[in-house]
């Protein structure tokens, strides 16, 4: 705990849809994780249901491509649990990660990791930041935290996950 970063920055622009600012009015209680594409079972998910589904926290330093860094602890659901129950079909081998937020040119903003990435030990959908719930500014209701990956690959405001054969822009 000693070694937690005392000030974690803000980056990114909080989404501006209505349907996000609409669940961050009540707490996200509504909000419903949307799972699916090449998967045996889709699935929707409330972020009780995700907790009740076991939870990972891991304490890692944060490096991010504006020049700083910093470590947090984060908690949240391990993204090998998430693929257990979903099932991919073995021809997925991309999962892409939707926000709620807008692409720096717009659109939804998105990134993709290789399914091999998504199943490595630290790899989290994250609904805790430093033993608190996700802050509105630091991704809530969910971000991804995948370990091995630079920031802006670590999606914030997930809306949902879709698993896919290939991904090109």
């Amino acid at each position: 705990i000693k070694d937690i970063t005392p000030y974690f920055w803000l980056n990114g622009i909080k989404p501006e849809s209505s349907e996000w600012k609409n669940l961050a009015g009540n707490n996200f209680r509504d909000y419903q994780l949307k799972i699916g594409g090449l998967v045996e079972n889709p699935v929707e998910l409330s972020l009780e249901e995700l907790k009740h589904l076991g939870k990972e926290q891991n304490i890692t330093m944060h490096h991010c491509i504006q020049g700083w860094s910093g470590i947090a602890e984060w908690g949240g659901i391990s993204l090998s649990k998430i693929i257990e129950l979903v099932k991919p079909h073995p021809s997925a081998k991309i999962v892409v990660f939707y926000s709620f937020g807008e692409g720096l040119y717009g659109g939804t903003y998105y990134d993709t990791h290789t399914l091999d990435n998504c199943l490595k030990p630290q790899s989290i959908l994250a609904w805790e930041m430093n033993y608190e719930p996700l802050s509105l500014g630091h991704g809530a209701p969910l971000r991804l935290r995948v370990e091995n990956q630079l920031g802006f690959k670590m999606v914030k405001w997930i809306s949902s996950i879709e698993f896919v054969e290939t991904f090109q822009n």
